[in-house]
């Protein structure tokens, strides 16, 4: 499935992007209730999956709230003309709130505070997200000196890795260890890969000891 993120605290629940597997990922983890939605970018990978929120808009009785830049704000409102009209509305679409975020206001959902990570998709800039001692980063194909000091004493990082050849916008594996190396967390877990990656068992044997393969139901246990 695409990749994507829940985070769990307490009585707070928070998804990290909502993809086109949104339903089925939220259905395989059991997500009964969901406290908000906070985006890292506008691709579709990463936002089509909007119109599913509507059943937990019946059941929680309430808009969902969607945690989003301005730039992503206008892509939702583009692509979900539906959702956000102020007349005509169709009975039933789904109800979302769209709560304006940037790289360098901390975002509180309930018990978490998450921080807000800014990196580079290619020429574009997106977020990434550090809860804690967790940072979850996708997309990533640089990031500017500032925003690596958010990043500092990390216990656990999730980072995209694509597969092993250039690419204009992701890190391939051997840029995604050498980021690793420079913010030094004590484990990594790589998400957003390819199937040029290669089979799990194969190439997590190459990989450092700390360094980790992630796969759909990967479940961690982070300090907060």
């Amino acid at each position: 499935m695409r990749t994507a993120a829940l985070l769990q605290y307490g009585t707070t629940t928070v998804a990290i992007d909502c993809g086109p597997d949104f339903r089925q990922q939220m259905l395989a983890a059991k997500v009964a209730h969901l406290d908000a939605i906070i985006m890292t970018h506008e691709h579709n990978d990463h936002m089509v999956g909007l119109d599913d929120v509507r059943p937990y808009n019946f059941k929680q009785m309430a808009d969902m709230p969607v945690y989003a830049t301005p730039r992503v704000q206008e892509q939702f409102h583009q692509r979900f003309d539906y959702v956000f009209r102020t007349q005509n509305k169709y009975p039933g679409a789904p109800m979302v709130q769209l709560i304006t975020i940037d790289k360098s206001t901390p975002i509180q959902i309930g018990e978490l505070q998450i921080i807000p990570v800014e990196v580079m998709h290619g020429n574009l800039p997106i977020l990434g997200f550090r809860i804690g001692n967790f940072a979850y980063l996708t997309d990533v194909r640089s990031i500017a000196a500032e925003e690596m000091k958010k990043l500092r004493g990390l216990d656990t990082l999730v980072l995209n890795a694509l597969h092993h050849s250039e690419h204009h916008s992701h890190l391939n594996l051997l840029q995604a260890l050498d980021l690793i190396e420079q913010i030094g967390p004590q484990k990594t877990y790589l998400i957003h890969m390819s199937h040029r990656m290669g089979l799990h068992s194969a190439i997590e044997q190459t990989l450092p000891k700390n360094v980790f393969l992630g796969y759909d139901g990967l479940e961690l246990g982070i300090a907060y």
